[in-house]
């Protein structure tokens, strides 16, 4: 969804802004008899690693907002849009969280996100085109799969672990950064060498790339549960044929907009590497999970 891909890209992208100025500035790195100040080091990159994600989540409404295009329904303008506001409010209700601003946002993909730093300060958005075309009993499966999200939390726990992997990230990146400094390019000065620098910068997004698999996995079963909530809410067999109606409208594959792979809701992307980097899991196996529960 929209949620996880511009919270990625921002929290990447502060996260190297950071890593590369305060590299360059000598902040963060070593200490001054020539050794690695390993406690300092990790302070550091705990600060700017958790940082970076804390910004991003608290950015992460206005990114949607502006990412999607999202018009918020401040006072609805049809019947359709009444219909929303009412669902969402009667699921909020249920699931015990504050009434989420409820927004409409221009794709002719079937799609739906939400986002926010707060279980009751959040939005929840649903695409025209999934308007457009699906029932209302599978619209409203599919707010109570965000709602799902907002009442887990599960926005706060991304972050909490996205936090976690970027301090690891920078950690060992300086390490290897060190290390070719003082090995390969010969550096004993304890200063920062241009080698240190160059293999920072490439480390960490090597490392990068590989923490993200671990940032995916937890998206992928973060799905299920909000599956799970949906069918607690509006219920199984709701929530089973909204999927099945993603499942028959994933086989556009020009027409379709860019988001539909990107988010991982296009099941070609299952198998090897590509299954590791999608962020919800294949849409049978989901079905699945849910035809497996007990939740009517």
């Amino acid at each position: 969804m929209m949620r996880i891909v511009l919270f990625l890209a921002t929290n990447f992208a502060i996260l190297l802004v950071a890593s590369v100025t305060l590299s360059l500035l000598g902040i963060g790195t070593t200490d001054g008899a020539g050794g690695i100040n390993l406690t300092g080091m990790l302070i550091f990159c705990a600060l700017f690693g958790f940082g970076g994600a804390f910004v991003s989540l608290f950015l992460s409404k206005w990114m949607a907002k502006r990412g999607t295009g999202a018009r918020v329904i401040e006072t609805p303008q049809n019947r359709q849009e009444q219909w929303l506001v009412d669902t969402v409010a009667q699921l909020a209700k249920q699931a015990n969280i504050g009434m989420p601003e409820v927004a409409i946002f221009p794709s002719r993909a079937p799609n739906a996100f939400a986002t926010g730093w707060n279980r009751n300060a959040s939005l929840v958005a649903v695409s025209e085109g999934m308007l457009q075309r699906f029932s209302p009993n599978e619209v409203k499966a599919v707010m109570a799969h965000e709602i799902g999200h907002v009442a887990n939390g599960d926005m706060v726990t991304l972050t909490l672990i996205q936090g976690v992997v970027n301090t690891f990230v920078m950690f060992f990146a300086r390490i290897i950064g060190s290390f070719v400094d003082r090995v390969i390019f010969k550096n004993e000065s304890g200063g920062i060498g241009f080698g240190y620098i160059i293999a920072t910068i490439f480390a960490e997004i090597i490392l990068g790339i590989l923490a993200s698999l671990i940032v995916m996995w937890f998206s992928r079963q973060r799905e299920f549960r909000a599956d799970a909530a949906a069918a607690q809410l509006a219920g199984a067999g709701n929530m089973i044929a909204a999927l099945e109606h993603l499942r028959a409208e994933q086989g556009i594959p020009i027409e379709m907009p860019g988001e539909m792979v990107a988010f991982g809701i296009n099941g070609n992307l299952k198998n090897g590497l590509a299954g590791l980097l999608m962020t919800h899991p294949p849409l049978e196996q989901r079905i699945a999970a849910l035809r497996a529960g007990n939740f009517r």
